[in-house]
């Protein structure tokens, strides 16, 4: 492992945590050359898993796409690094469950996904994230999302 501070290859492991149902290994290491601390993340991959996109591109299943968008929809809530990170867990072993015949799931699948989970999270998450992937464009679809999951807007 290369050390992102002085780019020396030499380093010893320090910790190894398991992570993520035993999906992936946490590792701290020390580079020997500069002493620098750093995290490593192992995580076993066979075939990855496959998007398939509102205009039937296919791409990789991308973990810190969801990451994003989540954090961006939980910005200044009351909502944990930690919890964040478990939620994104959760929807990747979700995705990873529901596409496991054949590799493949469907975009709209996930943004569902995300936003079911999302509602019993945080409802103000919810809208927000709602109001992009649904792409609103009228106070009037804010308001019908909001009676959806039994907000009073009055």
């Amino acid at each position: 492992m290369r050390c992102p501070h002085c780019g020396s290859f030499d380093d010893r492991v320090i910790d190894s945590r398991t992570l993520a149902n035993g999906d992936a290994i946490r590792r701290r290491r020390e580079c020997i050359g500069c002493g620098y601390r750093f995290t490593s993340y192992e995580r076993v991959e066979d075939r990855p898993l496959m998007v398939i996109k509102k205009d039937g591109r296919r791409e990789p299943f991308d973990r810190a796409k969801i990451e994003r968008g989540v954090a961006r929809a939980l910005e200044k809530r009351p909502v944990s690094e930690m919890d964040i990170e478990s939620f994104v867990n959760e929807i990747e072993d979700v995705a990873a469950m529901r596409g496991r015949i054949n590799r493949e799931i469907d975009a709209r699948e996930i943004g569902e996904l995300v936003l079911e989970k999302l509602a019993g999270l945080d409802q103000v998450a919810y809208v927000r994230f709602a109001s992009v992937y649904r792409h609103f464009s009228t106070p009037g679809e804010f308001v019908r999302e909001i009676q959806k999951i039994g907000g009073d807007f009055t």
